[in-house]
């Protein structure tokens, strides 16, 4: 695993071991980042479930002004802690040990953050629960990026975030919510 483009290109990162873990492959991190590659430079960006924390590093790399990484797990933190030492990205960082609700609820309607990638363990309904939260969190004109197996169901919409696009890559689902625009909200009439 390795940081793709930007101020950190070929960092590798450490991740942890074991049945648990399951890093996003660098072929889907390569295609979220191709979507909002000409967005990402100033933006504030939210690594929720962030395990080694590779899409934040990855969004600091290439220029966002600042990522937030939260795990539950320690020792996810501490690798998370570890990559950004070892790719110089520390000033721009918070790293949270803690749930994603508890992170989430006290910042509902806040809307902080410009993109939101999630990335939960896979067959536990968690998605479904955090997105509501999450959406309350993110810019309208910013998006929530998750990541989950192809066949798992996610909502069309989720508060004013409709999915946007979808992308398969072999048992792996990446789906983009956006705010739709007024004018497709509206029906599309130029009155």
């Amino acid at each position: 695993m390795r940081v793709i483009t930007g101020t950190a290109r070929g960092r590798r990162l450490r991740t942890l071991e074991g049945n648990d873990v399951r890093p996003t492959t660098d072929r889907v991190k390569e295609a979220v980042f191709s979507v909002i590659q000409f967005d990402i430079e100033g933006r504030r960006m939210l690594d929720l479930f962030a395990g080694s924390g590779q899409m934040g590093i990855e969004a600091l790399s290439r220029g966002a002004a600042e990522a937030v990484f939260v795990d539950s797990s320690p020792h996810s933190v501490a690798v998370v802690r570890e990559n950004l030492r070892a790719c110089g990205l520390n000033g721009a960082a918070v790293v949270v040990q803690g749930d994603a609700l508890s992170y989430l609820v006290p910042r509902a309607g806040r809307q902080e953050f410009d993109y939101a990638f999630l990335d939960p363990p896979y067959g536990k309904g968690i998605l479904q629960s955090v997105l509501p939260a999450v959406a309350s969190v993110v810019k309208p004109g910013g998006a929530i990026i998750c990541e989950s197996p192809a066949e798992e169901e996610l909502p069309k919409a989720v508060g004013d975030f409709v999915v946007d696009r979808q992308y398969r890559y072999g048992k792996i689902k990446v789906t983009f919510y956006r705010v739709a625009d007024e004018e497709e909200s509206d029906g599309g009439d130029d009155e």
